[in-house]
């Protein structure tokens, strides 16, 4: 295979990535939460990664889409502790924060301003995997095929 092609399978992969994410959303109806919006940026970044590298095989521009799926891997198992409680997400989309000193007005407004989908909400699980988690394996396995693409570059 020549340099670029084992990158742009990793960029399509991106894209098959988004893809399935927008599926899901807009086909079956599960909103996201704001770190499943958080895990698609890298997504769309690699992908870019991808196009660049079609036209210039170059090792750096390689290793970005390789650190963008490392990226993505990382908010994946973060966005799964969050879900598993292992670890506190973002008060935004965790439904966790300090309410005791708010008046009611105050805490009204923090009601209405909180999110619909709360990140700690396992919307859909594959074989007892959330798509958090399926999205930090793919990513590790997208981040490999980018390692390769850089090495025989």
């Amino acid at each position: 295979m020549r340099d670029w092609s084992l990158a742009f399978i990793a960029a399509l992969g991106s894209a098959l990535m988004l893809a399935g994410a927008l599926f899901f959303q807009y086909v079956i109806g599960l909103a996201p939460c704001e770190l499943c919006i958080w895990q698609r940026w890298p997504h769309v970044v690699a992908f870019a990664i991808g196009l660049i590298t079609f036209f210039f095989p170059q090792p750096g521009v390689m290793a970005l889409g390789a650190m963008t799926m490392l990226v993505s891997a990382g908010l994946g198992i973060y966005h799964t502790g969050v879900e598993r409680a292992w670890w506190q997400g973002p008060t935004t989309c965790s439904g966790t924060g300090d309410i005791s000193s708010m008046n009611a007005e105050d805490l009204l407004n923090h009601i209405m301003a909180a999110p619909v989908v709360r990140c700690t909400d396992v919307a859909w699980e594959m074989f007892g995997l959330s798509m958090a988690s399926w999205n930090a394996i793919i990513s590790l396995a997208l981040a490999a095929i980018w390692v390769v693409a850089l090495r025989r570059s």
